[in-house]
């Protein structure tokens, strides 16, 4: 469903000229293909999914080091490619909710939580990423667990 969707929006840019859309659409496109050669077969929604956030994760990545690097015209290239891969990702929950589930995850596993601190974030981080960026995830549990 996800992969028919950037098929079919990737018509709409080309038919409106939507020139930053069809590039960026054109390239998740391009990555997705490229997953299901290297799987020999099509890719789930949750796979065009992880390709998604992974460009995405890119595309962060580009804007931090170009703002440091003081390329402002980079930064606005790639702020707008990214505002075109979030209309495609799930929309992330609010740092109330993500305390909320981060405590009631820690309570169910509070005996793993007083043996070994460490191994709860694996628990965590799975139940969560796919949630909220693990970028937020993980100052919020190292505050909740004393990781330091």
């Amino acid at each position: 469903m996800l992969r028919q969707k950037l098929q079919d929006d990737q018509i709409k840019a080309l038919k409106s000229g939507d020139k930053v859309s069809l590039t960026v659409i054109r390239f998740v496109i391009s990555q997705v293909k490229n997953r299901e050669i290297e799987k020999k077969s099509e890719l789930s929604d949750e796979e065009v999914l992880a390709v998604l956030k992974k460009f995405a994760k890119e595309l962060k990545e580009s804007i931090d080091a170009f703002t440091k690097g003081n390329r402002l015209e980079l930064v606005e290239e790639n702020k707008k490619q990214l505002e075109v891969v979030s209309l495609y990702l799930p929309k992330e929950i609010s740092d109330e909710e993500l305390a909320a589930e981060m405590d009631k995850i820690l309570e169910e596993n509070k005996s793993l939580v007083d043996t070994n601190p460490k191994a709860v974030i694996g628990v965590v981080m799975g139940k969560l990423k796919s949630k909220a960026d693990p970028g937020r995830i993980m100052p919020m549990l190292r505050t909740k667990i004393n990781l330091g």
